[in-house]
């Protein structure tokens, strides 16, 4: 998200009614990090809730460890399976939040660093195309060893190709027990991380990445948890405690 410091707030020297300066602050981009949790039956998807914030890691952990502490997910209802990409951030707080969850490295993201590897050693060819496609299968087979192994005795052309193939190694080794993709879609788990990703357009990009708008970190919270509220069905709850909270601090 686009955010501007504290510092923007100073009142700025010149007349008014005078043509505007630029601004004497840089602002900087921070990420707002989010989580979607909601219900899969056959072909249907029931929403239960979302949440962003703009937050560090550890912010981000703690606030999925107060929605577990809350009960408002009922894991002994329900499989439980996490989709998420290949930042080891999120796993760290996933493995230690949902131990029992069924975890599975987003197809998409794992297809995006497999065709890096082969645009490296192969370059724009078919045959890069058919590496990929041929390493995913392998992958929804479980076979995510004979990946690493023949990754290994590629011959690489290049440092690019060279450093290519020693981060998607690494990538694989790291995630090698989330995709099993086969496996996941026979037990009715969603393969790509699309649900938080729509959440993050139509929650994040759409009210606050506008051209020219730049936010104080509180304010850009503020809108997020208004319109996390709305698609959560809660506005009015949270305008009930508002209004409880300035009765009580009017009296």
């Amino acid at each position: 998200m686009p955010t501007r410091p504290d510092s923007a707030r100073e009142p700025q020297e010149g007349r008014r009614h005078t043509r505007a300066k630029r601004a004497q602050w840089r602002g900087h981009w921070r990420d707002a990090k989010g989580c979607r949790f909601y219900l899969l039956e056959g072909e249907r998807i029931v929403h239960v809730l979302r949440w962003h914030q703009v937050q560090t890691d550890e912010q981000r952990g703690e606030a999925l460890k107060q929605l577990t502490e809350a009960g408002l997910l009922p894991e002994d209802q329900v499989r439980l399976g996490v989709v998420c990409d290949g930042a080891e951030w999120i796993w760290k707080h996933v493995q230690a939040l949902f131990p029992r969850a069924r975890q599975g490295l987003d197809s998409y993201h794992c297809a995006q660093y497999l065709h890096r590897v082969a645009k490296a050693h192969y370059g724009a060819s078919g045959q890069a195309v058919e590496w990929v496609e041929a390493t995913m299968t392998r992958l929804s087979l479980g076979k995510v060893g004979v990946v690493l192994g023949g990754l290994q005795r590629m011959q690489a052309q290049s440092d690019e190709a060279a450093k290519a193939m020693a981060n998607g190694w690494d990538y694989l080794n790291e995630h090698r027990g989330r995709t099993h993709y086969r496996q996941l879609r026979r037990g009715g788990y969603p393969l790509g991380s699309g649900g938080i990703e729509s959440s993050n357009k139509c929650i994040c990009h759409v009210r606050l990445k506008r051209s020219g708008a730049w936010w104080y970190e509180a304010h850009s919270n503020h809108m997020f948890a208004l319109r996390c509220a709305k698609y959560n069905g809660t506005l009015d709850q949270v305008f009930v405690r508002y209004q409880q909270r300035l009765r009580e601090t009017s009296e």
